[in-house]
């Protein structure tokens, strides 16, 4: 693993160990909804009809997105089984991230 997709996993593991985070589907779609979610990342894995859910949703809520990572993986770095969507909820750490991965190896929504 290339070490810049290392560090993004591992600020994932931090930001979920700080309370910064939920994960899978119905917990995002509520974070969403009552807009405590601040980024979410949906893994490159999910369905066409998860990622289109998702991303409508998050642009009609304003929060920014990233369509980034394995599910696997996702789940590893913050200590759980797959994951196929996490929202950031601690704007910090959501900031973090977005300053420190945005290239063009990730699709992004938002600002």
């Amino acid at each position: 693993m290339n070490p810049k997709h290392e560090r993004f996993y591992q600020l994932l593991g931090l930001c979920n160990k700080a309370g910064g985070l939920v994960s899978g589907e119905m917990a995002c779609e509520k974070a969403i909804k009552t807009k405590r979610a601040r980024l979410v990342i949906i893994s490159e894995e999910a369905s066409s009809n998860t990622q289109n859910k998702f991303i409508k949703q998050c642009i009609s809520s304003e929060i920014d997105y990233m369509i980034t990572g394995r599910k696997d993986l996702l789940g590893r770095s913050i200590g759980k089984s797959s994951r196929t969507v996490i929202a950031i909820t601690d704007e910090r750490f959501s900031n973090m991230i977005l300053e420190k991965f945005r290239n063009r190896e990730h699709q992004y929504g938002g600002d």
